[in-house]
């Protein structure tokens, strides 16, 4: 995955709390069985912590200036995205939002942007507090996407991924397609509160996914608001691979068969190893939100 050289990022699509510490905050999700429950819940969930049992405290973060500053005088250009794994990041918070931005314009509706926070250890926000451990999310509440981005060595040390740019990239297309699932009220009428390999809440992270494969679908074409040119001027298929490597290693019967031992489908909240590909190689196949439909 290749970014124009000569591209300007929009780092004001990024919040990064990286350093901060969250007064008061009550979540302590670590090791043990409660953290392996609150990951297995968690990971890629796109609602926010109080549905994991966590903390209910509405602490807003606060960016650092120190750490803000950094970022914005890091990441200035796509060349700086080509080097920086932070500045890759913002990057494709860019594009991604811009595809979605355009999609939506061109469906007849407006598309709200929404930040992605970068965080470390433990966040609060407008759905609870939560720690690393539960993984990226995506809060209603307060529509943020939220990141640590030691996840992207945990996926591959932790959860067995190859890794590699384009994982990175799928991990936050995939968050959002929980935000377009928000502004589209699929969340809303879909969190019954229920799991199993039939349940909205499976339903709902495979039509993440399969946005995320349509906006790789159209990565390469999607032009930056700011130079009329793609940012993302090169997607190989080796890049689409370790996003479905990655889509894999997520699987809910991956997981319960490496921290578990077993499988158990009646507690699936994500779909299996196969249903991410298949829905991910969907939207990236047909780039049409509508082949999509995860719930008919």
């Amino acid at each position: 995955m290749q970014f124009d050289d000569d591209a300007g990022l929009d780092t004001s699509e990024v919040q990064d709390v990286r350093g901060s510490r969250i007064p008061g905050g009550r979540a302590t999700v670590g090791g043990g069985v409660a953290g392996l429950i609150a990951l297995l819940l968690g990971l890629f969930f796109g609602v926010g912590p109080d549905q994991l049992g966590l903390s209910s405290g509405d602490e807003e973060p606060r960016a650092s200036a120190s750490s803000l500053a950094q970022v914005q005088q890091t990441c200035r250009s796509g060349r700086d995205a080509n080097t920086e794994e932070d500045c890759r990041v913002v990057a494709v918070v860019n594009s991604v939002q811009d595809f979605w931005a355009q999609e939506f314009e061109r469906t007849g509706g407006t598309y709200t942007r929404s930040p992605t926070v970068f965080f470390s250890e433990r966040v609060g926000t407008a759905c609870g507090t939560a720690t690393s451990a539960v993984g990226p999310f995506y809060c209603p509440g307060d529509r943020k996407v939220y990141l640590d981005l030691g996840f992207f060595d945990e996926l591959r040390t932790k959860f067995g991924a190859g890794g590699g740019p384009f994982a990175q990239a799928y991990v936050v297309a995939h968050e959002y397609g929980h935000h377009v699932q928000d502004l589209t009220g699929t969340l809303d009428r879909s969190q019954d509160g229920r799991t199993g390999a039939n349940s909205n809440a499976v339903r709902v992270e495979l039509q993440a996914d399969c946005y995320a494969g349509v906006w790789a679908h159209h990565a390469t074409t999607t032009k930056d608001e700011s130079t009329g040119r793609p940012l993302i001027t090169s997607l190989t298929e080796a890049d689409i691979q370790d996003g479905m490597d990655a889509a894999a290693a997520v699987g809910d019967d991956r997981i319960q068969e490496r921290f578990q031992g077993r499988v158990t489908p009646e507690s699936w909240t994500h779909g299996s190893a196969a249903q991410r590909q298949q829905w991910f190689h969907q939207g990236y196949r047909t780039g049409e939100t509508a082949r999509c439909d995860t719930f008919r």
